[in-house]
């Protein structure tokens, strides 16, 4: 019998993560050996059990899972990552691919096909949900420079341009000229519509 397949599986949500695990452990090749509810805990876990493949979620605390997977990748080159989130983004398929992630499935993807692309992951095979992929095509890249993606993520909290300008070590002046930018950009009426905007995108 062949080598199973090893697994890590990380999400924040403990009853998420032991779904997917009570779901993928009934499958006679692969193998859980580890599960961790951050994305700060992904690399030391990886470098410890080893796993052939990395299941992250987008949103964890700590490091996203579009962060993580770029540390996964530089830190054990032999683990690929299969990102399986909630949010069917297009902006977050786009970096997490960028980011050298080999698939990206929603979490509302049946159980056979979870499992197998886990497998054709780990055949050094691309797995992309179609329907995302699609959209992901129609939608483009993000029309925001960095600067202006680094403005808009100091702003999500509604803080004033003060702060901000703080948070990001920019003057006044220049947050408001980032801010004016992506509103622009995003056809957004006021910065407030503007994140929600690029959040909905996966552009943040």
């Amino acid at each position: 019998m062949s080598t199973p397949i090893r697994l890590l599986l990380a999400d924040d949500q403990a009853l998420v993560r032991g779904a997917l695990s009570a779901l993928l452990s009934m499958e006679s090749d692969l193998e859980i050996v580890a599960e961790v509810g951050s994305g700060d805990a992904v690399v030391a876990a990886v470098k410890e059990h080893r796993p052939d493949v990395a299941l992250l979620d987008v949103e964890m605390p700590g490091l996203d899972g579009i962060a993580a997977t770029e540390l996964v990748r530089a830190a054990a080159p032999d683990t690929r990552v299969l990102i399986v989130t909630t949010f069917g983004r297009p902006g977050y398929l786009r970096r997490a691919l960028q980011a050298g992630a080999s698939g990206f499935v929603v979490k509302d993807t049946p159980a056979s096909q979870l499992a197998d692309a886990v497998r054709r992951v780990h055949a050094g095979l691309r797995v992309v949900d179609p329907g995302l992929a699609a959209d992901t095509l129609v939608a483009g890249d993000s029309p925001l420079s960095p600067r202006e993606t680094e403005v808009l993520q100091a702003a999500r909290d509604g803080a004033r341009v003060t702060v901000i300008a703080g948070r990001v070590h920019l003057s006044e002046g220049t947050v408001r000229n980032h801010l004016s930018s992506a509103i622009g950009k995003t056809g957004a009426a006021n910065r407030a519509e503007a994140v929600r905007a690029a959040e909905a995108n996966g552009w943040l």
